[in-house]
């Protein structure tokens, strides 16, 4: 039996990955929050990620493998808030994996690093450069931490690392494409309506499963069965809409931001006019992950959550 070390336990990802696992693996938690209700044999250890008292935990146990999802999303901190949390804390973790001997480290980052972009190809492939930041500051701490994990790649060969990079991923977490899609009146910017990727969380849990396996490392796109164009997933959903032109909707949201009614920056509509669309044929082909709920599937399994929410 393997121990492993998932950070972020106590959310939505994490919890569905410990029940996913306990059963074969001794899994320890380590959160800022408490997981309540969890089964008796999983620990959790209520640090934060930038405290050196994470330390005692590797010295304590042996830890085979930690998977990171202990990474924070919140665009409305301050830029030093979310790199210290960020980048500092994943740092403090790679530090402990080599010092440690862990076996394979597991990140899961976020498509949304590429960038919505006019001039992205088709599909990204792993290969693709992280320009989100260009447009979107509040971006860069996440593509800092990104590029740390693939830099501790190839710095600690010794150590199997993974970086997962998925589309938008929904279901009953509490996370930014969710949130859109709850939202009474969703924006649409006139004139444009990009092909989007949809990947439920359930999937996501295979995919960090099939990361487990001895000797796969490496940067791996994930993406659901298909893409759709964003105006078809909307309806589908029966979600109600309204469509502006980008300069007022532009102005709108960044009124918004300013006065912190809004959960996103405004950078952020780039995803509602231009495609970040990922390749995961790596994905597929070296993981074995192929998702198991069609595109129809998963948006059917998210509708009853949106109308909870509106």
């Amino acid at each position: 039996m393997s121990t492993i070390v998932i950070t972020g336990i106590a959310g939505t990802i994490g919890r569905l990955l410990a029940r996913r696992l306990h059963v074969e693996h001794e899994v320890i938690g380590l959160d800022r929050r408490d997981l309540s209700h969890r089964p008796k044999d999983i620990k959790v250890y209520t640090y934060d990620i930038r405290r050196k008292r994470c330390e005692s935990i590797f010295r304590n146990h042996k830890v085979d493998t930690i998977v990171h999802l202990n990474v924070m999303h919140d665009f409305g901190r301050a830029q030093g808030v979310l790199h210290g949390f960020n980048v500092v804390g994943t740092q403090r973790l790679l530090e402990y994996a080599a010092r440690y001997n862990v076996r394979k480290v597991i990140f899961l980052s976020t498509a949304n690093v590429y960038g919505a972009r006019p001039d992205n190809p088709q599909f990204l492939t792993e290969e693709a450069l992280l320009l989100a930041g260009e447009t979107f500051s509040e971006m860069r701490s996440l593509i800092s931490t990104d590029m740390l994990v693939t830099s501790f790649f190839w710095k600690v060969p010794e150590i199997e690392t993974v970086v997962l990079r998925p589309s938008h991923i929904v279901g009953t977490v509490n996370n930014g494409p969710m949130r859109f899609l709850s939202l009474p009146r969703i924006p649409k910017v006139m004139g444009f309506d990009p092909m989007v990727q949809f990947l439920h969380e359930s999937d996501v849990i295979e995919a960090i499963v099939a990361a487990l396996r001895p000797g796969l490392r490496g940067i791996f796109n994930l993406a659901g069965e298909t893409a759709l164009p964003i105006g078809a997933a909307l309806e589908y959903l029966g979600r109600p809409t309204i469509t502006l032109p980008y300069p007022i909707l532009r102005a709108a949201a960044q009124k918004a931001w300013d006065f912190g009614i809004a959960y996103v920056p405004p950078a952020e509509l780039d995803y509602l006019r231009y495609p970040c669309l990922v390749d995961d044929a790596r994905a597929r082909r070296e993981l074995e992950f192929l998702p198991r709920l069609t595109l129809t599937a998963t948006l059917d399994k998210i509708r009853p959550l949106l109308r909870r929410h509106t």
